[in-house]
């Protein structure tokens, strides 16, 4: 079940160095395409498969990285505009269950990730090695969180969630 549930693994914490910066950022930017790849010939009913027992399907995942990123990106911007602003946290699982997430096609949330990535590119891009050691707190957490850290999160989670798509697929020979 772990495997299924954590595919490459819990997230690892790397030191700050320009090739761990440039690996992060690289996974951000192609996140979006190999998404949109894995899910490019399924179906509805394939889509609408879960990717786990007691997981999402594929099609709520796909909203759910849309959701997940747009939240990620607003609150790199309140950390880089803003002293240690406290974050909003949300429900995911809510998230995942609302109309939009179970009734919507999901090239709708493919066009919000590939522009949404393309602009979070430029700003990660833009960002000093001081930029990336700016906190944000996580009342999720109760703890203080580096933009660092943040962005090992979300380079894990394109990845992470690719996995649970790409896995079911490969399980069921589509």
């Amino acid at each position: 079940m772990e495997d299924l549930k954590y595919p490459i693994g819990k997230i690892e914490y790397l030191p700050f160095t320009e090739a761990n910066k440039r690996a992060f950022i690289n996974a951000i930017k192609i996140a979006p395409a190999n998404l949109e790849m894995a899910v490019q010939h399924l179906d509805k009913a394939q889509l609408d498969t879960p990717y786990r027992e007691g997981g999402w399907t594929i099609q709520q995942v796909m909203h759910h990285m849309a959701d997940s990123h747009m939240n990620a990106f607003i609150r790199f911007k309140m950390a880089l505009t803003e002293e240690v602003p406290a974050i909003k946290a949300y429900d995911e699982k809510g998230f995942a269950n609302t109309a939009d997430s179970l009734n919507t096609p999901i090239n709708y949330s493919t066009t919000i990730l590939h522009a949404l990535h393309a602009r979070w590119v430029m700003l990660l891009e833009s960002m000093t090695d001081e930029q990336f050691q700016r906190k944000l707190f996580h009342p999720g957490r109760n703890a203080e969180v580096s933009l660092w850290d943040m962005l090992a999160i979300y380079s894990w989670h394109g990845k992470h969630h690719l996995a649970h798509i790409t896995n079911l697929c490969k399980q069921k020979g589509w």
